[in-house]
């Protein structure tokens, strides 16, 4: 099998939750391989800040506001893509969010905040992906952001929202890899699942309590560069070979 990102220069990439972690990491080395990119986030003062230092590379780093939450956010970011940039080959949904409230005394507002990102805002933006793809007749790829938590549940409390959300992921890949292969579509559905990553939703969090913070900094964990590396593997195959999952795990990681 020959490895090759040749075939995706001057191709247009989407990437979700591209203002820092994993998102941010991956759309500067698709620049970097020749793409034209389009990240999408809240913060996208961070991706303008981000494109500026890659003038030098041979593709072109764009911005555009997005909730992932919003359905019209992401209608419009998709529009203005299709419009200002080229029709989309590749879509990376990387926008996350963590939180670990209890299903027996969590917030509401919690729960849905998690689903509609990890889940409701993936499908979303999968589905605008897939229709600007087909109507281009382009064989592109899509690859969701999962976690080893969408495969399993480790005994430890206030995970289950979170769990959840990305085991739908799982099974949202193989459903849209079946509604791809009924339509005898050419387009590839990849799933990468990570153990524990250093990031922002994780050691970096803003958000988690001192204590579950102190318990994430001692575990075993992979940098977000050992992710693109993973990512830039599955792009590379040859259009007859799809990556179906890949689970990546620090070494030592106890689950």
């Amino acid at each position: 099998m020959v490895l090759s990102m040749e075939r995706w220069i001057g191709k247009v990439a989407v990437i979700t939750g591209a203002s820092s972690g994993i998102g941010a990491a991956i759309a500067e080395k698709l620049v970097k391989e020749g793409m034209k990119v389009v990240g999408l986030a809240r913060r996208v003062q961070l991706i303008e800040e981000k494109s500026k230092t890659l003038t030098t590379s041979s593709g072109i780093l764009h911005a555009f506001k997005t909730d992932i939450t919003k359905e019209e956010d992401v209608l419009s970011a998709f529009k203005w893509t299709e419009e200002n940039v080229g029709p989309v080959s590749i879509l990376i949904n990387c926008a996350g969010v963590f939180k670990d409230p209890s299903l027996m005394s969590g917030k509401t507002e919690e729960y849905r905040r998690v689903i509609d990102t990890n889940v409701t805002g993936l499908c979303v933006a999968t589905r605008e992906a897939v229709k600007t793809m087909q109507t281009n007749k382009i064989s592109g790829h899509i690859i969701h952001m999962n976690s080893y938590l969408g495969h399993v549940i480790p005994p430890s409390p206030g995970l289950s929202i979170y769990a959840a959300s990305k085991f739908a992921v799982t099974a949202l890949t193989e459903t849209l890899r079946q509604e791809l292969l009924a339509a005898k579509s050419k387009i590839k559905i990849s799933s990468v699942s990570p153990g524990m990553v250093e990031t922002e939703m994780t050691v970096f969090s803003k958000e988690l309590d001192k204590e579950r913070l102190e318990l994430l900094k001692q575990l075993p964990s992979l940098k977000d560069q050992d992710i693109v590396d993973a990512l830039i593997y599955i792009l590379s195959t040859p259009p007859h070979v799809q990556v179906h999952e890949l689970i990546i795990k620090p070494v030592g990681e106890q689950i």
